[in-house]
């Protein structure tokens, strides 16, 4: 048995003289092909010694835009790996440095070690549901600083987050420890990014947008060879200076007073007329020395134009014109430029008769003067009507002459504008409801605000119904 084991045995042994030829041919064959080729020919067995040399790739495209390492991808999977998700307030307050207005909105906000995305709704349930080519809004850390703010918003918990890129974010919640803890995980994922060279130059591109000042140009050309400091209070409008830039930040200083202390004197602009003087919230005696008058320019015009065409308008003077072109009249009579009233985009008498109770609301001391308002009061207040007319006429004797004649022409204006009760249903009483508190006010509000409007009110009205006797001669 063993005999037969043992021819069997080497009968199943293969004759190396049988193959040898066969595998020098084979080898030889081998060696004149492709060098990739080669390991075919080589045992299937290997010692422990012999290592297997990795194929060779000669396209140097392999060797950059291919070549991923192991430590790339796992890089690359580590800054989309959420690391936190959750419902907040947010409002978008800048655009590359351009201010927004403030529209707070709910947003599932998405962290991740990189960015952070804003989505309408709940990312997983919402994901199926998402348009296509839907793009959330993302917000790149690099570079990033975050800071809690109780200025930009009168909500509290509030931080910001300013990019370099010149955006800003605000996040809110009324739940202390929620947002508490969104505010460490976003400042943990910026601190954890490295400072790479590609914000510090979108950084310094921004900035560069922002100023032509050679001093800043100088200082950020050193702040981009050192390093920036961790804590940034804004990236956007603060240099960052290091210990080699006081002496440019002295110069800048110095140029600063000096340019301050040259400036020209606000009479000297005035008078090279760079500066005009202001009609509205001038003091009536300045306007009228101005003009050489004792009664505005202005004023008389638009009384003219109202008794042309507003005497028998329903609610002159009680009814309200547009505003914006109540300002842009304003803006035409502050600018000096001939003001004709007839023009066609004057044509609202409301608008007209709006701009002149403008006109005396921003007067800094009223027609009635602060020093004369109690005194009017206490006249008011006397029972006797021709005692009190008496006290009237008395005060407006005393009144500075612009103020006495303007308050003059303006009531016998007004005048007509009671004689016409019939038709634009303006008594003197709804009159001195209008005009009360416009033309005559306490120089410091009190408590007595109902009372004082009461009789601001019966003064302009009494002064309406006794005219004559108030603003007449003597003789009258």
């Amino acid at each position: 048995m063993e005999r037969s084991t043992a021819s069997d045995t080497d009968s199943e042994k293969p004759n190396p003289s049988h193959h040898s030829t066969g595998t020098v041919q084979m080898r030889i064959k081998n060696a004149n092909s492709h060098h990739d080729r080669l390991s075919q020919s080589k045992s299937m067995i290997l010692s422990e010694n012999v290592k297997v040399p990795e194929p060779v790739s000669r396209h140097r495209r392999n060797h950059s835009q291919h070549n991923l390492t192991l430590a790339n991808i796992i890089s690359t999977q580590d800054h989309t790996v959420v690391e936190k998700e959750g419902y907040l307030l947010k409002a978008k307050i800048a655009d590359g440095g351009k201010k927004l207005r403030k529209n707070w909105s709910t947003s599932w906000v998405v962290l991740t070690a990189r960015k952070m995305e804003f989505y309408k709704e709940s990312k997983q349930p919402a994901l199926a549901n998402l348009k296509p080519g839907y793009k959330p809004e993302c917000v790149d850390l690099c570079g990033a600083c975050i800071e809690w703010t109780s200025e930009k918003s009168s909500r509290k918990n509030v931080f910001q987050i300013t990019t370099v890129s010149g955006n800003e974010f605000l996040l809110q919640s009324d739940i202390d420890f929620l947002i508490l803890d969104w505010f460490h995980a976003i400042k943990n994922a910026i601190d954890r990014l490295p400072k790479e060279r590609s914000c510090t130059s979108r950084n310094l591109e921004f900035k560069l947008r922002r100023s032509s000042s050679i001093e800043l140009l100088n200082s950020l050309d050193t702040e981009s060879k050192e390093p920036k400091p961790e804590h940034r209070k804004s990236l956007i409008f603060r240099l960052n200076y290091s210990a080699s830039d006081t002496n440019d930040r002295n110069r800048v200083k110095s140029r600063l007073k000096k340019f301050i202390s040259r400036r020209p004197s606000l009479k000297t602009l005035q008078e090279k007329g760079l500066i005009k003087d202001q009609i509205f919230g001038s003091h009536l005696h300045l306007v009228c020395e101005h003009e050489k008058s004792t009664v505005p320019q202005f004023v008389r015009l638009c009384i003219k134009a109202v008794e042309r065409r507003g005497l028998d308008v329903d609610g002159i003077y009680r009814v309200s014109g547009n505003l914006a072109t109540i300002q842009k009249l304003r803006f035409v009579v502050n600018q000096e430029e001939k003001l004709n009233l007839d023009d066609s985009q004057w044509e609202d008498i409301h608008v007209v008769t709006g701009a002149l109770k403008m006109f005396f609301r921003e007067l800094p001391e009223p027609l009635f003067p602060y020093c004369f308002f109690e005194q009017f009061v206490e006249a008011i207040k006397i029972q006797d009507n021709a005692t009190r007319i008496k006290s009237m006429r008395t005060l407006v004797k005393k009144l500075p002459r612009p103020n006495y004649e303007t308050m003059k022409i303006l009531f016998e204006h007004l005048k007509k504008i009671a004689a016409k009760e019939s038709v634009n249903l303006m008594s003197t009483q709804s009159l001195g409801i209008v005009f009360g508190p416009t033309l005559l006010r306490p120089e410091k509000e009190t408590g007595n605000m109902a009372v004082h409007m009461l009789y601001q009110n019966q003064i302009v009205e009494l002064m309406l119904s006794e005219y004559n006797k108030i603003f007449g001669s003597e003789e009258d």
